[in-house]
């Protein structure tokens, strides 16, 4: 699968923050065990396992959706893209990208809102850990922050490209074809399936 310059240059950065959210998130799998253990066993709870549960699922989810645009991996209704023309895909993948990098500035600019509340009411946690909430909805912010930065340099690629190139926008920034798919798992190529010449 060709990659873009956007994902040559952003994936480094991208997959350490995936592989720190995986690490992390094996060591909460081990601490919910031992809560789940300790509940089971000798009735007895670790403090705020649900908790940080979800501060989890938001950090690693706003990571996530730079690894996943990176990779092509949104998920996308493409039934209409296959029987349409060469240029034709190019607008829709670049109209696409530039929507995704709008939705992921203003989720950006939202989180700073919400952080920026909790840094001036000095937010903490509703439970016994009493966590200063600046620091999930920082990390939080982090991982938007870098989807909007991977976004808008992809749309204004693909908009520089639809005018260059416009191929290449369906090659980079298109979903990608069963063939992709196929070659990307490994399993090998039936030579079926791939839409573009």
């Amino acid at each position: 699968m060709e990659e873009s310059p956007v994902a040559r240059i952003a994936m480094p950065v991208v997959r350490f923050c995936a592989l720190a959210c995986g690490w992390w998130l094996l060591a909460f799998s081990a601490l919910t065990c031992l809560d789940v253990i300790g509940r089971k066993l000798f009735n007895i709870t670790l403090q705020g396992t649900d908790e940080i549960g979800g501060y989890t699922m938001a950090v690693i989810s706003a990571v996530g959706f730079s690894l996943a645009l990176l990779s092509r991996a949104h998920t996308r209704i493409d039934i209409a893209m296959n029987i349409m023309s060469a240029h034709g895909r190019a607008i829709l993948n670049t109209i696409a990208a530039l929507t995704i990098a709008l939705m992921a500035a203003y989720g950006a600019w939202r989180g700073w809102a919400v952080l920026k509340e909790s840094l001036d009411l000095r937010s903490v946690s509703n439970s016994p850990l009493q966590i200063p909430m600046w620091i999930p909805q920082g990390l939080w912010l982090a991982g938007l922050i870098l989807f909007a930065c991977v976004a808008i340099f992809a749309a204004v690629h693909a908009v520089r490209l639809l005018f260059a190139d416009p191929r290449k926008v369906d090659v980079l920034y298109g979903p990608p074809t069963v063939r992709e798919e196929i070659d990307a798992s490994g399993v090998g190529s039936t030579g079926e399936g791939d839409r573009r010449p």
